[in-house]
């Protein structure tokens, strides 16, 4: 046997053929075995340098960027992504949730956010028995209001009105106006002082008809006798605004909203060869100036003149976008920029609804 003991064909391990891949004249053919996996190990050095870049990340969410900068950018941010970003890690939720940024965020919602709702303690008490409460189904948080000085004692008595009127930007400042529907006798409720005040009507002989529009300030509801009247929360300013001649002959009383800022008003006008839709913008409140926005055929919405049956039903805060329905039927969207028209749903989907827009913004205390 060779020194080294090299078994019994008399080779050592490292002359084997399997092992240095080397293969003698005459021997038989091995397949190659793949080589060995190797899978690097982070050394103990690497591994502190991410845990402390990890508690680097931590104390300062954007990095190497400055507090002050950062701050500033996120105070810039619109509020629904600022709520969004609190979900990145604790110190953005700790970061975002800053009174001071969420502040100074601009708010997008100039509708909606704020509900105001009735409520019976039982279902055995009277109709007009009710309790009034401000909720804000976004975060959950509501507020109930004192006894309405003007409720109704007796159900035979004209019906009273409620309308809920705030700043998207402070949702926790909020007012409520009430009243009769012939305006004999008017309160108005207020969340800083936390009770009701009876004021004097400005109006006469005015009956309103529609959804409230709370814009500037300023309450505007349409009339029966086809005018905007207006008040401001104190119930100091009441005015009334002019809406455009053509609006008269409108099938239905005009429908007013708000969008960017601005008054809009929509009629069906049927008392023309084509019945058409028209849109206006009121772009000057002195001088009751109203722009028009658009004109379009109720054919080319509906597919056929359905003048009798389509109404509108709200609008965009934000771009000119209406929504409107055939009450026998289909609910669309119309972009006025685009002229494009989508089937959102059936009128009886959308039948009694309100236009509404999550408002975010938290309470100023826990409260409910």
């Amino acid at each position: 046997m060779p020194p080294g003991g090299g078994g019994e064909h008399g080779c050592t391990e490292q002359d084997h053929p399997l092992a240095t891949g080397r293969r003698d004249e005459g021997a038989p053919s091995y397949p190659m075995p793949p080589p060995p996996l190797i899978v690097p190990v982070a050394s103990e050095k690497k591994k502190k340098k991410k845990h402390e870049q990890e508690q680097e990340h931590e104390k300062h969410p954007a990095g190497s960027l400055p507090e002050g900068p950062l701050v500033e950018i996120l105070s810039r941010v619109p509020y629904k992504s600022l709520c969004r970003f609190k979900c990145v890690s604790k110190p953005w939720l700790a970061l975002c949730s800053d009174p001071d940024i969420r502040k100074r965020s601009p708010k997008t919602m100039c509708c909606g956010g704020l509900v105001l709702c009735k409520y019976w303690e039982s279902r055995y008490v009277e109709e007009y028995e009710y309790n009034l409460v401000v909720c804000n189904p976004a975060t959950k948080k509501w507020a109930e209001l004192p006894p309405n000085p003007i409720q109704l004692q007796d159900e035979d008595e004209e019906e009273v009105e409620e309308y809920l009127c705030f700043d998207p930007a402070v949702p926790s400042r909020f007012v409520v106006l009430s009243h009769t529907w012939d305006f004999t006798e008017v309160a108005i409720y207020s969340s800083d002082t936390g009770r009701w005040t009876t004021v004097e009507s400005g109006w006469t002989d005015e009956a309103p008809v529609g959804l409230p529009v709370f814009l500037n300030g300023t309450l505007h509801l349409m009339t029966t006798e086809y005018s905007i009247v207006t008040v401001d929360t104190e119930g100091k300013v009441w005015g009334q605004i002019d809406i455009p001649g053509n609006m008269q002959d409108s099938s239905d009383h005009p429908f007013i909203g708000q969008s960017q800022g601005r008054l809009y008003a929509l009629c069906i006008n049927d008392n023309i060869d084509v019945c058409q839709l028209s849109v206006w913008a009121l772009e000057d409140y002195g001088g009751a100036k109203w722009a028009l926005k658009d004109t379009v055929n109720i054919s080319e919405l509906f597919g056929r003149d359905r003048y009798k049956y389509v109404e509108p039903l709200a609008i965009h805060p934000d771009c000119d976008l209406i929504f409107l329905a055939d009450r026998r039927g289909k609910a669309i969207s119309y972009d006025m920029d685009s002229k494009k028209v989508h089937v959102i749903g059936t009128y009886q989907t959308f039948d009694g609804a309100v236009p509404y827009v999550p408002c975010f913004a938290e309470w100023p205390s826990d409260g409910h």
